[in-house]
């Protein structure tokens, strides 16, 4: 986890996790996470191409190629556009400025 990745970097940053269990050994956490949904484990191929500007696009921002894949998947049935989602975030940017 980097802190340009995850907005909670610095809130958990100094945290041990070494003895942390995973939620599936956690009952309580494991109903709570099959009663909510999540995200669920698929097989697809990809262009290479495809892959790669992902990927790529990943390590610029210090992210996971995945999560990226997973939000431009998220904004199409969302019917955003690119157009969209760059004039969003520059109206974002003007509002923090």
């Amino acid at each position: 986890m980097s802190n340009n990745s995850d907005p909670m970097f610095d809130r958990y940053a100094d945290m041990d996790f070494t003895d942390a269990k995973p939620v599936t050994q956690v009952p309580v956490l494991a109903k709570l996470q099959a009663e909510h949904g999540g995200k669920s484990r698929i097989t697809m191929r990809v262009d290479n191409a495809t892959l790669a500007v992902f990927k790529a696009r990943a390590e610029m921002t210090g992210g996971n190629y995945q999560t990226l894949m997973n939000e431009a998947l998220s904004q199409f049935i969302q019917g955003q556009t690119l157009a969209d989602v760059v004039r969003e975030t520059i109206r974002q940017e003007l509002h923090h400025a």
